[in-house]
């Protein structure tokens, strides 16, 4: 489909104007536009009031309660997008499989999975009625947002190292002998993991969200032609079937600094989020022409003195080099002991000083798949 095909085809949203839906798309806008990773939560003491009431899982299951601490950070900080309040191993969990998600350590997967009949396990989402409390949340935030929603979900990579590792992984040495001795399952596992991903995706964008980043977290874990041969072509048919609902796609993950160009190749994603491990100029230099950056401050920066905060914001927008299609953000999540105020400095920092140019950012030439 062509851009000129898209737009005759796809209806206009109520944010298709902003900062961020433009930067997204490459198109001129006023500023840069800015949303932290995991904005909502732990940092801010209005969630942590909640959470003493609640367990995240009874928030992220209540519409109400969601909607209200994904608009949280939209008050206290100024951004410029909200980012859904949900988890990536929520669809997967509406199915019964056995997955909770433990304080302090994560999802856990009660029976992992590591054969052909565990990936049987795993039945076709109904959205609907699986994810009915989500889809409610959606509709309550497209009604009182002031700004963009940014739907996710996690990629079949990530969501298949929890059900496989049976929780987090530093090695992932139980995914990756699962890809290498039985590539038949792993890619059956996949297929039924990206089919459950966009399904959730789709659902996400049918009830108002404007945009969707899709997480696969945990890809810096692999080499490269393991990338390409594992896992891409799964991502790929995600984002290449978004992108046909008209809104914008980021592809995020952390240490992929060596899969940037694939992660965005022939058009797959829109914007590829880059961490802080990759000077932007250099990511800029890997990701394929006409596909935008987000990123990349490290987040620790944050939980030092502003003057060294606003320094490094400053290098951020510098490397960025007034390019139309750069998105300030983190290079992974807020950390929990980031004081809110030092957020709110970054925003307006970035605001005030985060002019844009005329041009698309300087890609490289489009990677190979």
């Amino acid at each position: 489909m062509t851009v000129t095909d898209l737009d005759a085809a796809v209806p206009a949203r109520p944010h298709d104007d902003s900062a961020f839906v433009l930067a997204c798309r490459g198109l001129p806008h006023d500023h840069v536009p800015v949303w932290f990773m995991r904005q909502a939560g732990r940092a801010l003491a209005e969630y942590r009031a909640i959470r003493a009431q609640h367990t995240f899982e009874e928030v992220v299951h209540t519409p109400e309660l969601a909607a209200e601490v994904t608009l949280q950070p939209v008050r206290r900080y100024g951004v410029d997008a909200a980012i859904l309040f949900s988890d990536i191993v929520t669809p997967v969990q509406a199915l019964g499989v056995g997955v909770e998600i433990e304080p302090g350590v994560g999802p856990v997967v009660e029976q992992p999975f590591r054969t052909p009949a565990d990936v049987d396990r795993l039945r076709p989402l109904e959205p609907d009625t699986d994810l009915a409390f989500v889809l409610e949340t959606v509709s309550i935030l497209a009604r009182e947002l002031p700004v963009p929603l940014i739907g996710f979900a996690g990629a079949p990579f990530t969501v298949a190292s929890y059900l496989i590792e049976g929780g987090p992984s530093k090695s992932y040495s139980r995914t990756k002998a699962l890809m290498y001795a039985d590539e038949a399952t792993w890619h059956v596992l996949m297929e039924r993991l990206a089919d459950i991903t966009l399904v959730s995706l789709t659902a996400q964008v049918e009830r108002g969200a404007s945009a969707v980043q899709l997480f696969d977290s945990w890809a810096g874990a692999l080499h490269p032609e393991d990338y390409a041969r594992y896992v891409l072509p799964h991502s790929r048919r995600i984002l290449d079937a978004i992108g046909e609902l008209g809104v914008p796609r980021i592809h995020f993950g952390v240490g992929t600094g060596e899969l940037l160009g694939a992660m965005a190749a022939e058009g797959a994603a829109d914007v590829v989020g880059v961490d802080w491990r990759v000077p932007l100029a250099d990511a800029r230099r890997r990701i394929p022409t006409g596909v935008g950056m987000q990123g990349n401050l490290e987040p620790a920066v944050c939980l030092g003195p502003w003057e060294g905060v606003e320094r490094r914001v400053l290098d951020v927008l510098a490397a960025a080099d007034r390019a139309v299609d750069h998105v300030f953000n983190l290079g992974h999540g807020v950390l929990p002991a980031t004081d809110p105020a030092i957020l709110r400095n970054v925003v307006e920092l970035v605001h005030r000083e985060g002019r844009v140019g005329d041009r698309r950012g300087r890609g490289a030439e489009p990677a190979d798949g």
